[in-house]
Parts: structure tokens; sequence; C-alpha cells
């Protein structure tokens, strides 16, 4: 199916100078056109789903502490609010609980859930935990081995997100799918 993502602006690589008035189409996993918004309506308008949104379409984040956020850190679930608070768990306080795989596993799941909400569409691994790196795999967020924020071209991986004008991740988009929106 296709999406027809219409924002304030498109940014295409980090740091680069947004263009107003721009959107993407996305077909399937991959970013069909980049370009101005009546352009692409004109062309995708009769068969595109359209989604606006009140921000700006970037590359998402690229996070270089994957590892350390999922495989050393504990996310706890909002049952153990009670007993653990909301907040990550690291050190002693991390290292006083009972962790099998199948904890591992659902504490990364919070942990990337998190992550997406920042608009994180890649991290660095690599992932040991047989239970984290499932979890990972699972996400579609890219594992990348070193900072390489990737562009959005025409032709490439539908995998971006849209900040609001306060820098508040509206939404996260990998592989053409919506995976977080801010509610």
């Amino acid at each position: 199916m296709l999406t027809l993502h219409r924002v304030h602006a498109v940014r295409l690589a980090e740091g680069g100078e947004p263009a107003p008035g721009h959107a993407v189409v996305v077909d399937g996993a991959r970013l069909a056109s980049i370009g101005p918004y009546e352009e692409l309506l004109a062309a995708y308008g009769g068969r595109a789903r359209v989604r606006e949104w009140d921000g700006v379409l970037t590359p998402g984040r690229y996070e270089p502490d994957g590892a350390a956020l999922l495989e050393a850190t504990y996310h706890p679930d909002p049952r153990e609010a009670a007993e653990l608070g909301s907040e990550p768990l690291t050190g002693a306080a991390l290292a006083a609980l009972d962790m099998p795989e199948t904890r591992w596993g659902a504490s990364a799941r919070r942990g990337l859930q998190r992550l997406l909400a920042t608009g994180t569409t890649a991290l660095t691994g690599p992932f040991i935990r047989p239970a984290v790196r499932t979890a990972v795999q699972r996400s579609g967020i890219e594992e990348l081995p070193g900072p390489r924020p990737r562009p959005l071209t025409t032709g490439g991986p539908a995998n971006f997100a849209i900040f609001a004008s306060d820098g508040s991740c509206l939404a996260t988009v990998i592989a053409g799918r919506l995976v977080h929106r801010r509610r």
C-alpha cells in the first residue's frame, strides 16, 4: 500500500537543511518518492493513503549505546512500579534481580519501545543475550556496527521519524510500518 506522508518539511540527512513543503511516499518497506507535496499528491494521490503530521520528517535517530541500554539495563514492567519504580535499573539494583532469559527479553522489548518513542530506527550491537538479540531482530530496528546515519533516498529503506517543533517524536516508521505514534 502506498502512503503519502505530508509534513511541514523533510530533512534528507542528519544535520541537513529541511525542505519546506516536501513530503515522502512510502511503498511497502521503501521510499518511493521524495519531493514537493503538491507534485507527489498529483502523482500518487488517487492511489495513496495520506497521513498528515505537524512536524519535520527526518532520518531516524541512531543510538550508539544500544547494547548497554538493552543488555546492561533492566526496564521494569509497569506492574513492578511499586517495587522497582518506573525508571531503568543498572548497577547494584540490576545485580539484585533474578534475571532469566525470559525476563531479559521482556525488558529489551520495553527498552525498544522507549527507543522507538524517541525516533530511533538504528542502534549499535552486537547483542550477546539470545532473548535481547531476538527482541531487536523482531522490532525491525537496524543493528549497525558504527555511527552511520542513513540519509533518506528514493528507493532506500522507509526508516524515518517525525519530530514536532519542540523536539518530541510524533511518529517512528521502520520498513514502512508505523511502529510508534505519540498519543
